[in-house]
């Protein structure tokens, strides 16, 4: 194999990038990595990581808020954005210096470079040089999505979020998937008026009915305002450095310190060079692959978002280590794409695994749902009366759990167990076999009838 520079050249060092290269190096595998912006990709750097300890700062204005009906008195409690911004700014730096460390320990050479393809077997870095592998694996991910209006250069997206000056008093954002409504969710409760638009009349499509019904409820209770079916159709800077937003339809007009856009994310494929491989690229940019993660071309690869299959880190990590124990291993194995559980860190959060209530209604003659509508413990003596939803889908002929969809605090931590119930195909009897773990909210998931 010494025909080549590398027995293995992957593009991006993100989750699946990093996973491949590490396992194929464990393998034996003469392995580099190039990449453009920081090692960690979307979810260490500007993604899941950095989202979720904003998510845990912002819990704290509703704990400190409700610990006066639990005998505490806090008095002076007040909110820095510049303290909690460059707090998670300096995790994401240690989280960079780990995965930086793992390449290392590894032996993986790396570039700080943009790399293209320049051929079945070639890549170039943006310095000039050429290097040759026996195989390419692209794991450059998805970046967000801005629509075209006037004024679009005033937006940030979720890239930019995470680095803003001064926290905003008032943010409009334009979208209804889960980074739209995590962010709406932060903000919030970090005491900015919120207002979230949309181009449809609905959140969070792809989860169950009943619990997006009850999300939208719950964040409207808290303040956040929706104008669903009105995205925007301009933004203008006024002199004072605020925001004027243009919304379609009756939305009329809003004034934000900042507009933030997440509208989706798009594979990461332009410019890359694929064309000089011969692969054509799918309707949204994303690159086809096999169950094997091989492109038309023999010798590339490709996993994780720029795939679009399942934009999920997790997802992304186990493609890469499948490929690099099927490539480079002898280890031949794909990855099974059901049930992959999922979480929206909302306020409150929810954990979806499986089939939804309509998809299963769709596909199954006999359809049972159960569910378990309780105000958690922990709002006993808070003074907003927020109930949590879970929610069991049941094949009605063979007892199966097709689906459960929770919503209430810890919702996530709790599916994750459940989740491998459903994974393995438990029954619904399984479930009412397992005594409670009492008095958890957990508990809920073996006492609905």
């Amino acid at each position: 194999m010494t025909d080549f520079d590398y027995d293995l050249f992957v593009i991006g060092a993100g989750s699946g990038g990093v996973r491949a290269s590490r396992i194929a190096a464990s393998h034996g595998a003469r392995v580099a990595v190039a990449e453009e912006h920081r090692i960690g990709g979307t979810c260490v750097i500007r993604g899941c990581v950095p989202k979720k300890l904003l998510v845990y700062g912002s819990h704290f204005a509703h704990e400190l808020h409700d610990a006066a009906g639990m005998g505490w008195t806090i008095e002076g409690a007040r909110f820095d954005w510049a303290t909690l911004r460059d707090n998670v700014l300096k995790d994401v730096d240690r989280l960079e210096r780990a995965y930086t460390s793992t390449l290392d320990n590894n032996k993986v050479d790396h570039f700080a470079e943009r790399a293209v393809v320049t051929g079945p077997q070639s890549v170039r870095l943006s310095g000039g040089r050429t290097i040759t592998a026996r195989h390419i694996l692209i794991a450059v991910g998805a970046w967000p999505v801005m629509p075209a209006f006037p004024g679009n250069e005033h937006c940030i997206t979720s890239n930019e979020v995470f680095h803003l000056d001064r926290f905003p008093q008032r943010i409009v954002i334009q979208g209804a998937g889960y980074i739209a409504l995590e962010f709406a969710g932060i903000f919030n409760a970090l005491g900015a008026e919120v207002t979230v638009v949309n181009r449809s009349d609905q959140i969070l499509r792809s989860y169950d009915e009943e619990i997006r019904e009850r999300l939208l409820q719950i964040m409207q209770a808290r303040g956040v305002v929706f104008r669903l079916g009105h995205p925007i159709e301009g933004v203008g800077k006024l002199e004072d450095g605020s925001l004027r937003v243009s919304t379609a339809g009756n939305g009329g007009e809003l004034l934000a310190d900042a507009v933030m856009v997440a509208t989706g994310r798009r594979p990461k494929t332009d410019g890359l060079g694929l064309e000089t491989a011969g692969i054509a690229l799918g309707a949204h940019g994303e690159i086809p692959v096999d169950a094997w993660n091989a492109t038309s071309c023999p010798s590339i690869h490709a996993v994780g978002d720029v795939t679009d299959r399942v934009q999920l880190t997790p997802v992304a990590i186990r493609e890469g280590h499948a490929f690099a124990d099927t490539v480079f291993g002898g280890t031949p194995r794909t990855i099974d794409y059901d049930c992959i559980p999922s979480a929206v860190f909302s306020q409150p959060p929810i954990g979806a695994v499986g089939l939804t209530e309509a998809q299963a209604r769709a596909k199954f003659a006999d359809v049972k749902v159960f569910r378990s509508d309780f105000r958690p413990m922990k709002n006993i003596f808070s003074e907003q009366a927020e109930r949590g939803l879970y929610k069991m889908v049941v094949d009605g002929k063979t007892d199966r759990v097709l689906g459960l969809h929770l919503i209430a605090p810890e919702a996530p931590e709790v599916l994750q167990a459940a989740a491998i119930a459903v994974k393995a195909g438990l029954t619904k009897a399984d479930f009412d076999a397992t005594v409670a773990l009492h008095p958890s909210m957990a508990e809920e998931l073996v006492l609905m009838r």
